[in-house]
């Protein structure tokens, strides 16, 4: 392996390791009985069993592996690239999409807690849920300007 890729691979696996904890520690929180009440914002246990949603539940254990193809396609691509700009962002969504992935083998779903309900009722989500959305955002961005990664 050259030096681009032990220096990717370093930044992206740190960072997806990272994500993968903080994620899990939070989950178990609210596996382990945490619930919170506000007029905004519940902090509640639910087991999505589909993905965004709740959409594609039907496909039941297929989508827990169906997923992990996918994902790791991801990082398979990443790696061919060989551009260090995509390690952070990739690192975020590899270690939401594997933690959400890992729910999925050990409670059956992916553990979700967040419930906003203020104006309007919006799907319950978690943290690896928002590093997705986030690295979606900087992954966009990084491709439609393309002098913010040159290597």
């Amino acid at each position: 392996m050259d030096k681009v890729h032990v220096k990717l691979g370093g930044i992206l696996f740190l960072t997806l390791i990272g994500i993968f904890i903080i994620d899990q520690n939070i989950k178990m929180l609210f596996v382990d009985g945490f619930r919170y009440y506000t007029e905004c914002i519940d902090l509640i246990l639910v087991y999505n069993r589909g993905v965004a949603f709740s959409m594609f539940a039907f496909l039941d254990e297929w989508l827990k592996y169906i997923q992990l193809v996918m994902v790791t396609g991801v990082l398979v691509y990443v790696l061919y690239l060989k551009k260090i700009c995509y390690a952070i962002p990739v690192g975020l969504l590899l270690g939401g999409a594997f933690s959400n992935i890992y729910d999925r083998f050990v409670h059956g779903g992916v553990v979700d807690m967040v419930y906003w309900h203020c104006g309007f009722d919006f799907a319950v989500f978690n943290f690896a849920d928002v590093m997705i959305d986030l690295a979606v955002i900087w992954l966009l961005i990084l491709n439609f300007k393309t002098n913010l990664c040159k290597n």
